[in-house]
């Protein structure tokens, strides 16, 4: 494997990470300020109206959007169903309570007088209501966090207690950030985002049992004199040319899907993109950091416990 750092640097990460983590903490309060109030939700968790729709000939999705756009509707989503000969295109629009019944109507009337000489037909319409929309966001939300939680049991088991709280402080934090950055970005949080971020949480937690497995390793078979920071650091130096590798090869992978691979999925490439970034430099800092901040409480409960056994 390409070498990029030297075996045997000392880089002390963990002799940062009080100013690491206070950035980290700043970016996660700006985060939720950008999910409670810059968040722009999709159809799915919003509201609004699926329309499936049948084209007489093949049309592009682009003027298709440029045409709804034009037609003043918010929000507006596209893509194909089945084969491309098919022309079968699935619409999603935004739409207020007030206005759900007429926006089939709406839609067909723009899709009719854009698209002359291209006969359109509506084949089924769905409606999704605001409260529908709500329940549907706190459904994504659970299920990212008993992924989470699930992930948090197995690093309890197949580590050690203290490596538990790393993880899921670490994925959450992602989370947040990735979800926070989107806000700002004005991009549109949608079913194609939820599962963005449970493709993060699983990119995350790899990086973080490698870092993991080596701080083990380094504990169970290396200086016993080292204290766990000294351990960390160690183990970290060792897995960083990994870690950059693997990041760097995603990363291109991720923007590349993001520049070139169409509307359709680049909000869930750029999920993806701001993740990685994010996610690496969590499994270093936030994840390591926080097993350093167990490990610490521990060591000095069992001191009070050692001293009111030893004044009995």
């Amino acid at each position: 494997m390409i070498e990029l750092i030297k075996h045997g640097t000392t880089i002390d990460f963990m002799g940062k990470r009080k100013y690491v983590l206070s950035f980290s903490l700043l970016i996660t309060l700006l985060s939720f300020y950008g999910i409670f109030y810059k968040m722009d939700y999709g159809v799915d968790f919003r509201g609004g109206a699926e329309i499936q729709t049948k084209f007489e000939r093949n049309v592009h999705l682009d003027d298709l959007r440029g045409a709804l756009d034009k037609g003043g509707f918010q929000g507006t989503s596209v893509q194909t169903i089945g084969e491309e000969k098919d022309n079968e295109v699935l619409i999603k629009v935004q739409a207020d309570e007030g206005n759900l019944n007429a926006i089939t109507e709406n839609v067909s009337k723009v899709l009719k007088t854009s698209f002359t000489g291209n006969n359109v037909e509506i084949r089924k319409v769905d409606i999704v209501g605001p409260k529908a929309g709500s329940e549907l966001r706190m459904s994504a939300v659970k299920a990212m966090f008993w992924a989470i939680l699930s992930i948090m049991v197995y690093m309890a088991i197949r580590f050690d207690f203290r490596y538990a709280p790393g993880v899921f402080v670490s994925l959450t934090h992602d989370i947040i950030i990735v979800t926070g950055v989107l806000a700002f970005l004005g991009t549109e949080f949608s079913l194609h985002t939820v599962a963005a971020l449970l493709a993060i949480i699983g990119y995350s937690v790899n990086d973080t049992v490698i870092v993991y497995d080596r701080i083990r390793e380094h504990e169970e078979t290396g200086d016993k004199t080292k204290s766990l920071t000294m351990h960390i650091n160690d183990a970290v130096n060792d897995t960083l040319s990994r870690t950059i590798l693997t990041s760097a090869a995603t990363l291109l992978v991720s923007g590349s899907m993001y520049f070139f691979g169409g509307a359709a999925i680049k909000d869930f490439f750029l999920a993806m993109t701001i993740g990685i970034i994010f996610g690496t430099y969590s499994s270093v800092y936030v994840a390591a950091s926080t097993t350093l901040f167990i490990d610490e409480l521990m060591k000095k409960s069992n001191n009070k416990t050692h001293a009111k056994k030893a004044t009995i």
